[in-house]
């Protein structure tokens, strides 16, 4: 089905359909290394969502508890990417600094421990009355404070950038998020000049603060070190319902040369999350 969205792989309906006995699930090329984030899907452990993920064709798992990372291991998942400080109380702000450098640092030693690539990092929310350059100038302070520790271990610092648009729900937008500019994002990696340092891409938060997605990945894939994925509007599915034609974005990355995870980051809202989750997977498995 084409439509208006230009949905090429299936409709969700075709989609569903195919993958009701998901039992034995078909195979997947794999030529995306596809993992998921686990907040998305709770109250389902991340134990459960790791055997279900490696069942579907997953390699990685993300956003779950420390405590369930020896589980989704022994389920076969590479653990993504490791959590770290949060978006909130980031180097933006020079008071949360030694919070900042302490958990970045606790986050490298968990990721080396579990043979997991990356960590995550933030900017943290806007300051009132600071601008923009003391702003830019705290968050590099703060993470070439670190940047030689994740170097030594071979773990990449991924920064993502989010979306202050939406309000509507806690994670679904972060207004007075400071990095919510991704060229923005893409200067403080380029400033920060470390083969350990880049930027995490999230298609989702991009497309709805810049666009023009698939032309920013073929100019900034050098410095991406991760991507994560969701519907637009609404955070949802990858289904017809949103506007993000998802197939050839994943073509787009495939033609960069990237080979390190993509994680599925949407809040399902259809009854079977896993069945969304296969969705997902199976769209972007191109």
């Amino acid at each position: 089905m084409t439509g208006a969205l230009g949905v090429i792989d299936g409709s969700t309906s075709q989609i569903q359909a195919a993958q009701a006995d998901k039992s034995s699930p078909t195979p997947i090329k794999g030529r995306i290394r596809q993992s998921v984030m686990g907040w998305c899907f709770k109250p389902m452990s991340g134990a459960e969502l790791a055997k279900a993920g490696k069942r579907l064709g997953l390699v990685g798992i993300e956003g779950i508890d420390v405590a369930d990372y020896p589980a989704a291991k022994a389920a076969g998942l590479e653990i993504s990417l490791v959590s770290s400080h949060g978006f909130v109380k980031g180097p933006v702000d020079t008071q949360h600094h030694a919070e900042v450098e302490s958990k970045l640092r606790e986050s490298i030693d968990v990721a080396v421990k579990f043979n997991s690539p990356s960590v995550i990092t933030f900017t943290g929310m806007r300051v009132p009355n600071l601008r923009d350059e003391a702003a830019r100038q705290n968050c590099l302070d703060c993470w070439k404070r670190v940047i030689g520790y994740a170097e030594q271990h071979n773990v990449t610092l991924c920064l993502e950038h989010l979306n202050s648009r939406d309000d509507s729900h806690p994670m679904k937008g972060h207004p007075g998020y400071w990095g919510d500019d991704v060229d923005l994002c893409i200067d403080l990696v380029k400033a920060m000049d470390s083969p350990r340092f880049k930027l995490l891409f999230d298609i989702y938060h991009v497309q709805i603060m810049n666009g023009d997605v698939i032309r920013r990945i073929r100019q900034y894939h050098p410095y991406i070190g991760h991507y994560h994925t969701a519907g637009n509007p609404g955070r949802g599915e990858l289904d017809e319902n949103q506007e993000i034609n998802y197939p050839p974005i994943m073509r787009a990355i495939l033609e960069t040369g990237y080979t390190g995870f993509v994680a599925q980051e949407f809040i399902p809202t259809w009854k079977d999350h896993l069945a969304a989750l296969d969705q997902a997977i199976r769209l972007c498995d191109v």
